[in-house]
């Protein structure tokens, strides 16, 4: 199985979303959209206004825009929700790490009077934030409900993001396959791939999935 981020009303689980074809041809560009994102951002240059109908204008271009995440640490971001109130935002940056079981540091920034933005360090806590929609913090004998939503680039405080996480499951999917940049090439159909599971990893995909009565290993 792998995870990824799918926007809602698309086919998630149970079935491959695209059938398995072999050629042989190379696969690199593709390849290499799966490898991480570079450490160090490429300078992004000034920009020329430009005016359209009178009106002043800059513009960026997309990979512009991806430099620009990667500059300001933003390839891990989610933002929180709090439709109830919440503690102060310096209770917070102590609280979230411990309750939501983070691996690694993270940055919490206010957004509006009901949205955060947090900034994980690494991949595993950008999925466990994803993973589970609701986390409940406590705090001097409150519990504050906070929603997870992935943040993208334009992001809308005032709508509800189309985009969630999910599992993608292969049934009979051969061995081969079981590369992660294989597995990725498939869950791409339906998604963004993030991360494949441990028994697919191991390849002991189909002994997990007799052990534990078919559901996910």
């Amino acid at each position: 199985m792998v995870m990824a981020t799918v926007s809602t009303g698309q086919p998630a689980t149970g079935v491959a979303p695209a059938s398995l074809e072999a050629r042989p041809v190379s696969n690199l560009n593709f390849l290499a959209t799966l490898r991480p994102s570079p450490t160090v951002a490429k300078p992004i240059p000034m920009k020329l206004i430009v005016f359209l109908h009178g009106e002043p204008r800059v513009i960026w271009e997309e990979e512009e825009v991806e430099q620009m995440i990667i500059k300001e640490n933003l390839e891990f971001v989610v933002v929180g929700k709090f439709s109830y109130g919440w503690p102060e935002i310096q209770e917070l940056r102590k609280l979230i790490p411990n309750q939501c079981a983070l691996k690694a540091e993270c940055n919490v920034g206010v957004l509006s009077n009901k949205h955060i933005l947090i900034k994980a360090s690494c991949l595993e806590d950008y999925v466990n934030f994803l993973s589970k929609s609701t986390f409940y913090i406590a705090h001097r004998g409150w519990t504050y409900p906070m929603r997870t939503l992935k943040w993208e680039p334009m992001f809308d405080l005032e709508e509800e993001t189309l985009t969630t996480i999910a599992w993608i499951s292969f049934p009979s999917l051969p061995p081969n396959f079981f590369v992660k940049e294989d597995v990725f090439s498939l869950a791409t159909a339906v998604g963004k791939p993030l991360q494949v599971d441990l028994a697919t990893k191991n390849h002991t995909t189909k002994l997990c999935q007799s052990q534990s009565g078919g559901g996910p290993p």
